[in-house]
């Protein structure tokens, strides 16, 4: 059959198999031509970011091109002792160098992110150098300052010759390579990050419930009542889309301080003292509040699309087979929505656990994420290379936490209705 087949001539006089497999190919060169404005769309908007702050991160290449004779000649010193008299003298080389292309504070900021106290010795360096006579290097270097003769600064500086280090992911949550090569903690009172991480996780997990427990009853109402009333209820749950963000946070802010409206009320019911009125915001409470009313939607919504297509005869069904209203739901109607709750609490909490705006204006210390650390040290610090790191590292733990939900519910699960 297959000999008979190949015999068989298009009008053109081509063989059949090779015209159907020319079609099949322009076919597939059409279809990645369409999607093709998508894909470079989203290579340039995702693709190419994520791979910079990836770059950004292990990168370590400004101070090893800033100092190429001092991480030379500092390769067989091992730390042990104060460094020679060479590597002194190349590091007044490639130093003078700097002062002359006028670089010398890019290298105090970045040896300063490995060891407080660089900027004021090197600032402190570039003045005194202008003095300098030729030779004996390391005494005129380590009489600028006493941080000079500390080995511990020599080791700072040598911990930048790779030009790629994990440096920044250690240090992200709380951790450093000491002398010796070892992978050890930071000490206890300045470890912040871990404790960053946890609150972040923590925050975005109780919004995530509460926003269930307050969506569910209010889906349910749309889903049941009459289609008129239920299109008018819609726009309420809408309308706070209509509104700016910062608005919104701006209105808990008025609303929950002390002297606010809530506090208010609460002292015209009787229920606080006018004297012993409570903190709700710059704290976790202002966050859990205001970050609670901005996602409730991303949870209303999805579980709204799937109620809206579970026939209200199943229910009536259930009764009838003797089950209590209660056991009717919890057996016939709750399962039913599962795809709807995954697709909700997967978008609040992909949402909450990166969430920046909401808990900087309203959080304050005790309601800070990882995402406001990362805009720190993108804005004030300028420590890019260690908030591309937190960045890349948030964005593994939301990979990790989706990829758990596909082998314990499975992605399939979610729907949209």
């Amino acid at each position: 059959m297959s000999a008979e087949l190949k015999q068989i001539l298009t009008t053109d006089g081509i063989p059949l198999e090779i015209s159907l497999k020319r079609a099949e190919r322009k076919n597939k060169i059409k279809a990645f031509l369409l999607v093709a404005p998508l894909l470079f769309f989203l290579m340039i908007t995702y693709i190419f970011p994520i791979g910079d702050m990836l770059m950004r991160s292990v990168d370590d290449k400004m101070v090893t091109n800033m100092l190429p004779n001092t991480f030379k000649s500092m390769e067989n010193w091992d730390g042990t002792e104060m460094p020679s008299e060479e590597i002194f003298e190349a590091f007044y080389i490639d130093f003078q160098k700097l002062v002359e292309e006028k670089r010398e504070g890019k290298l105090s900021t970045q040896l300063n992110y490995t060891k407080n106290g660089f900027k004021s010795i090197i600032k402190k360096l570039r003045r005194k150098s202008k003095t300098f006579e030729e030779g004996n290097y390391k005494e005129q270097i380590m009489a600028v300052h006493r941080r000079w003769a500390d080995i511990d600064y020599w080791r700072a500086i040598k911990r930048h010759a790779p030009s790629y280090t994990t440096s920044k992911y250690l240090k992200g949550i709380d951790m450093y390579k000491n002398e010796e090569g070892k992978i050890v903690s930071v000490e206890e009172d300045r470890r912040i990050h871990r404790v960053l991480w946890l609150r972040t996780l923590e925050i975005a997990f109780f919004v995530t419930l509460l926003c269930f427990l307050m969506a569910y009853p209010i889906a349910y109402l749309l889903a049941t009542i009459p289609m008129k009333y239920s299109n008018l209820l819609m726009i309420c749950v809408l309308l706070p889309f209509w509104t700016s963000l910062l608005v919104r946070t701006a209105s808990w802010m008025i609303l929950l301080q002390q002297q606010g409206v809530v506090n208010d009320f609460f002292v015209m019911i009787g229920l606080v003292a006018d004297d012993n009125r409570p903190e709700m915001m710059y704290n976790k409470t202002g966050t859990y509040v205001a970050m609670t009313q901005i996602l409730l939607p991303f949870m209303v919504l999805p579980l709204y699309s799937v109620m809206k297509t579970i026939s209200p005869s199943l229910m009536r069904a259930g009764k009838s087979l003797g089950g209590t209203p209660f056991v009717t739901f919890w057996k016939v109607y709750f399962p039913l929505t599962i795809p709807g709750i995954g697709a909700g609490c997967l978008l609040v909490f992909i949402l909450a656990i990166g969430y920046y705006i909401t808990p900087a204006l309203v959080g304050g210390a005790s309601g800070t994420l990882i995402s406001n650390q990362i805009a720190f040290h993108m804005k004030s610090t300028l420590d890019w290379s260690f908030a591309s790191a937190m960045g890349l590292m948030l964005l593994t733990g939301v990979l990790a936490i989706y990829w758990v939900y596909n082998k314990l519910v499975g992605i399939d699960n979610i729907k949209l209705g």
